[in-house]
This record gives C-alpha cells, sequence and structure tokens, in this order.
C-alpha cells in the first residue's frame, strides 16, 4: 500500500490561489475587526498598530516590521476561516488498508504478532539541531522541492532559501527554525521512502522531540502537510513573540545525579532573581533528555545563578541552547492564544501509527486529545527519557525495532543512547 509517497500528492493546481498564506494572514490582520475581551469590535489600522508597537517599547529598527507582525499575531490569534475549500489538502495515507489496521491496532481480528526487528521507530527532533544547508543532501529526492513549494505557498516566504543560505542567525530564530527543522525531517522521510520504503510501511510509532511533535503528527496522517506547517510557522512566530515580550531568557543543559539538588537550585535561582528585582521569575526543568541530563529554562539572571553556583549544587554545566526563549515553561503564555485558535480552527485525524504526547509520556488517544495537549506543550516540560523508557523498556535480551532519527545528523539517535544503549544500536541516522 503506498503511504509516506502520498504525503507529496501535487500539481500545480494544489493550493489554489485564493487561500491564504500565513504571511499574508500576518499582513491581512492588520486591518481586521478584533475581538476584546467584552466581545467588542473595534477597527485596527496601521496608526494603532504603531501606538501598540510603542506601547510595547518596540525599537525603530530594520525588524520593525517583523516585530509588528508578530504582535498582531497574538493580538487577533490564528485565523484559518479565510480557507473556505480543503480538498487540495494533501495527507500521508490514502486510504484505511489492511497494513493501516495492523499499524493502528485498530483491527483486533486481524492483529497479528510481528517480529520487533521487522517494525521500525522513527524520531524527529526539535529545535536547535539545523544548521545551514544541512537540507542540500536531500534536495535530490523527487518531491522534496515539491514539499518546499507547497511550504512556500503556506508561509508566503522562501523557506528553502533560508534553509540554504542562512544567515546561521536567521535560520535560528525560532519563527523561521521550527519550520524549517520539520521540513528538513519530512525531506528525510522521502529519502527512507526512495531507498527504504519498507520501513514507512512497518513503522508501528512516530516519536517527536518539542516542535517535532507536529511532525510526527503529519506524518501519523493526524495532520495535512498544509496544516502542519502552518500550525508550525504560527507557533514560531508566537513563540518568538513571548520571548521578546520578557527579554533575556535562555535554556541550558546539566547533568546532576540528584533531582533533589537540580529541584532547589532552581527554587534558590528564582528567589535570588526576584532579590534581584525581577517580578516574575522563572527557573525550572523544561526538559528530561535522560536519567541524569535535564535542559532548564527561565530568565537569564536565574539561570546565572546556576552557572555561578553550580559546584554548591553538584550540577555540571554542559552548554547554553542557541535558542531565543525560556521554552516548555509559563514564559511562553503570550503564544497561546494564537497557537489556541489555529488548531481549533483544523480538522484532527485519529493517527494512523502510535504518536506520543510530550507531556504526558503516553500515546495519544484521540484528536481531543491532541488538540488539547499541544499547547500545553509550549508551556509544560518535555517528557522525552520518559516517552523513551516507555518506547524501549523491554527484558534483558530482547530484540529492539529498527529506530530511524529523522534529520537531527545524529543528536536524537546520542539522546537514545544515553537511555537505552541497547536501542541506540540498531538507530539509523538519516
Amino acid at each position: 500500500m503506498i503511504m509516506w509517497r502520498k504525503v507529496i500528492n501535487l500539481n500545480k493546481q494544489s493550493i489554489p490561489k485564493n487561500n491564504l498564506n500565513l504571511n499574508k494572514y500576518l499582513n491581512l490582520i492588520k486591518t481586521r475587526d478584533l475581538s476584546n475581551d467584552n466581545n467588542e469590535k473595534k477597527k485596527l489600522n496601521n496608526d494603532s498598530i504603531i501606538e501598540l508597537s510603542s506601547a510595547q517599547n518596540v525599537n525603530k529598527s530594520e525588524n520593525k516590521n517583523e516585530n509588528e507582525n508578530l504582535l498582531n499575531l497574538i493580538k487577533d490569534s490564528a485565523n484559518f476561516n479565510e480557507i473556505t475549500n480543503n480538498n487540495w489538502s494533501t495527507t500521508p495515507y490514502n486510504s484505511a488498508g489492511e497494513k493501516i489496521a495492523l499499524l493502528c491496532n485498530n483491527n483486533k481480528k486481524n492483529k497479528i504478532k510481528i517480529n520487533p526487528t521487522d517494525t521500525t521507530i522513527f524520531m524527529f527532533p526539535g529545535q536547535g539541531t539545523l544548521k545551514i544547508g544541512a537540507i542540500k543532501k536531500y534536495l535530490h529526492y523527487p518531491r522534496v522541492k515539491e514539499l518546499f513549494d507547497i511550504s512556500n505557498q503556506v508561509l508566503g516566504y522562501d523557506i528553502l532559501n533560508i534553509c540554504l543560505n542562512g544567515p546561521q542567525d536567521k535560520l535560528n530564530k525560532t519563527e523561521y527554525n521550527q519550520v524549517a527543522t520539520i521540513l528538513t525531517s519530512l525531506s528525510a522521510l522521502e529519502k527512507i521512502w526512495e531507498e527504504t520504503p519498507l520501513a514507512v510501511d512497518n513503522c508501528k510509532a512516530a516519536l517527536g522531540y518539542s516542535v517535532g511533535e507536529l511532525t510526527a503528527l503529519i506524518f501519523s496522517g493526524a495532520l495535512t502537510i498544509e496544516d502542519g506547517i502552518r500550525l508550525a510557522g504560527i507557533r514560531g512566530a508566537a513563540m518568538q513573540y513571548a520571548s521578546d515580550q520578557e527579554p533575556n531568557q535562555g535554556m541550558l543543559t546539566v547533568v546532576s545525579k540528584s533531582r533533589v539538588n537540580i529541584n532547589k537550585a532552581c527554587k534558590d535561582a528564582t528567589d535570588w532573581a526576584i532579590n534581584m528585582g525581577i517580578s516574575l521569575p522563572v527557573c525550572q526543568i523544561a526538559i528530561y533528555l535522560c536519567n541524569q541530563t535535564r535542559v532548564l529554562a527561565g530568565h537569564e539572571k536565574s539561570l546565572e545563578y546556576i552557572i555561578n553556583n553550580n559546584k554548591n549544587y553538584k550540577i555540571n554545566i554542559i552548554k547554553r541552547l542557541s535558542v531565543s526563549g525560556a521554552f516548555h515553561t509559563p514564559l511562553m503564555k503570550p503564544a497561546l492564544k494564537s497557537y489556541i485558535k489555529a488548531l481549533n480552527e483544523i480538522e484532527i485525524q485519529e493517527p494512523r501509527v502510535t504518536v506520543y504526547s510530550n507531556i504526558t509520556a503516553e500515546p495519544y488517544k484521540s484528536c481531543n486529545q491532541i488538540r488539547k495537549s499541544l499547547p500545553k506543550q509550549i508551556i509544560s516540560p518535555v517528557k522525552w527519557e520518559q516517552i523513551l523508557h516507555s518506547v524501549y523498556k523491554r527484558p534483558h535480551g530482547n530484540t529492539f525495532p529498527r529506530t530511524f532519527d529523522l534529520g537531527s545528523n545524529g543528536t536524537m539517535k546520542t539522546i537514545l543512547e544515553k537511555n537505552n544503549f541497547a536501542a541506540a544500536d540498531s538507530c539509523t541516522t538519516v
């Protein structure tokens, strides 16, 4: 049965010109009637946008237009109402067949015992692993260019050019990096399809790290490519806006044998930040990577405290992450409104392979659960370690499924290795 190949089922008419792309949407909302908390309508024109920007102390710089777009995005929320025809949307699966039933485990009568070595698991990375030009190795596969053509039309800008030419500082920006990360993973899937199609057919679970969860949902058929790319664009822009609203945020990877020490360090760092005059300080675990490794996130002052006092808490500092915000913490709350509204205005299908939630570390059980959980992931810790334990835990001596690290240049395999060396031995970097 044809599966992933049907994702890229395009022709020149696949996206009608009257459908709204994200960039046009950002411009359109400058003049759209907005709803305030009392459901009263008021007209937002260019003059009021300038006033709002001034109220937020946004500097008049070369990035002024981008900041206004991000502000408008949050004020108005994402809206897909202008898109009235969804017949052109593409999906990873063309129909439900016997293999789909086996992959979903929905058809209990037809369920058969499968050797783990004959099955596969796909891992999709999150933001922060992508380098300029990483996409080049996938461009010669037939449908990758068409995948980027879709994305350029949906987003309203040339994301492929950013992936190829950067500069790296631009590619690192959250509003571009999240979309680019998803597209790189989907391009890696094209390589798998062309070279090892059975690996796609035999996939039992899709694991997505942070924004990679959207990639997993696209692959599973829960989201169409178009909706998934739009959500990633809105998510990235909204999280960039949230980062800009509370400057001096960051993320820090640390190693400690004691979780108690990490929690105490975060509490003390928060108290210290309060004494420094920060009104709503944040310092907490944002990502559970493996048994002794955590990613902390919060205000810059609190992270500086941990760096300067790490020996007192028996914490080793690994590195600062190249991100602009304290992702997966309450500092991202300004990003929620637009993202929730966007999710509420798209159709979500039942995943046709198992997809794990980042906030529960358990498989999604319904479309409604997906819709409710995705926004929570933005402000809640990512339980990646728990997901890997759930997926790969088995008695000693048992075999493991073949795992594919799609688009991270080996980063996801390294994390898997720290959690389960035997499982990582069966992992291939694509």
